[in-house]
């Protein structure tokens, strides 16, 4: 198999199993008991903390340990908006983590306005309502890679949540730099463990929690920590971040990028027409394309029996093989978007793999053209 999936979910680094297998088996003290066990616990849940908190340049106190990065956009969501009524912004071009959620608040009497998604995603402009409650948007597209331009977002509103799930330890994320109230990860995007995620939250803000119960991590998210996947999403995320400074902001990977460049010309000449859908400088670990003449559903099936692991979009996505709601929001014509793929790679993925993936890929686009 060549996996070509890793927006959906990444194998976990031998390094993140080694370091939390420990903490599962041996030190499995609770981190909130007074004795020694649970002292040790406690330890090495609060350097996990300091670990990622220095990964992201962000504080320690700042991070909010979570079951994955669908709680935190939860968390952040409704505890940043507080009681209605209230004007939120976001796009249509979200996760559906997100998306709902918004929903969730508009049923409940706020006004939420979802803007217009271009194929790079603009800041949201003020529509003459007056300062929104709160700005939702997510750093890196999980459909089309698209890179939003975070700069201009926290130049123009105060209350922001980031969705950084395909972003964190992928491309080089500053907290600090980064202007956002909220941030959510989730460790098994970059190496770490399912089951595990965070919200960064600035210093300083209100946020309502949603869980009650007991006093851990401020009261914010209640409930005893997970310190062996804790510990593993700390290592994974070391690993994933250690060819940049957490103080850049960039595009990602180059090697990545050219290898991703590589293997579209590859497809173009193998099985034309294709078409990107992907903008020019996306994240190189995404890449969403579309094979007119093709089924994606049907092309998927083809896909996976010829050992190629790849998806029609976001595996959170109600029914996963319907059309992307983001391609669609983007205004894609219906022959691209029923015959819209989506490639994910890590950095490891290599030029051997994706010159293999382009041949079986474009013999499979054949065989359904010819059909």
């Amino acid at each position: 198999m060549i996996y070509l999936d890793h927006a959906a979910t990444t194998p976990m680094l031998p390094e993140a199993w080694e370091a939390m297998r420990p903490f599962a088996t041996e030190n499995f003290g609770n981190p909130a008991s007074a004795h020694g066990a649970g002292r040790k616990a406690r330890r090495a849940l609060e350097d996990a903390r300091e670990r990622i908190a220095l990964c992201l340049d962000a504080s320690a106190e700042e991070v909010v340990f979570t079951s994955g990065a669908t709680e935190a956009n939860n968390l952040a969501i409704f505890g940043l908006a507080g009681s209605p009524p209230g004007h939120i912004l976001s796009s249509p071009i979200e996760h559906p983590c997100v998306v709902e959620p918004l929903k969730q608040l508009a049923a409940r009497g706020f006004t939420v306005e979802f803007l217009n998604a271009n194929l790079s995603p603009q800041p949201p402009l003020r529509n003459g309502e007056g300062e929104p409650r709160l700005v939702v948007a997510m750093l890196v597209n999980h459909e089309t890679g698209a890179i939003t331009e975070y700069s201009v977002l926290s130049t123009q509103y105060s209350v922001l949540h980031c969705d950084a799930a395909q972003a964190v330890g992928k491309i080089p994320v500053s907290f600090r730099k980064l202007g956002a109230t909220t941030l959510s990860l989730s460790a098994h995007k970059f190496g770490g463990p399912k089951g595990i995620g965070a919200l960064l939250v600035k210093k300083g803000t209100h946020l309502i929690p949603q869980l009650f119960g007991g006093h851990q991590q401020q009261g914010r998210r209640p409930g005893t920590e997970p310190v062996a996947l804790a510990v593993g999403m700390a290592t994974a995320l070391e690993i994933a971040t250690r060819h940049y400074p957490p103080s850049h902001l960039g595009k990602g990977t180059e090697g990545l990028g050219e290898r991703r460049d590589a293997f579209i010309e590859r497809l173009r000449t193998l099985c034309p027409p294709l078409v990107v859908n992907s903008p020019a400088d996306a994240s190189p670990y995404i890449l969403n394309v579309s094979f007119p003449g093709c089924r994606a559903d049907v092309l998927l099936m083809k896909l996976d029996l010829a050992g190629i692991a790849c998806s029609t979009g976001s595996a959170c996505s109600s029914g996963s093989l319907l059309p992307s709601p983001v391609l669609q929001a983007m205004g894609v014509p219906e022959e691209l978007l029923r015959s819209a793929m989506r490639f994910s790679f890590a950095a490891s993925t290599t030029e051997a793999e994706l010159e293999e993936a382009a041949t079986r890929i474009a013999a499979c686009v054949k065989q359904l053209r010819a059909d």
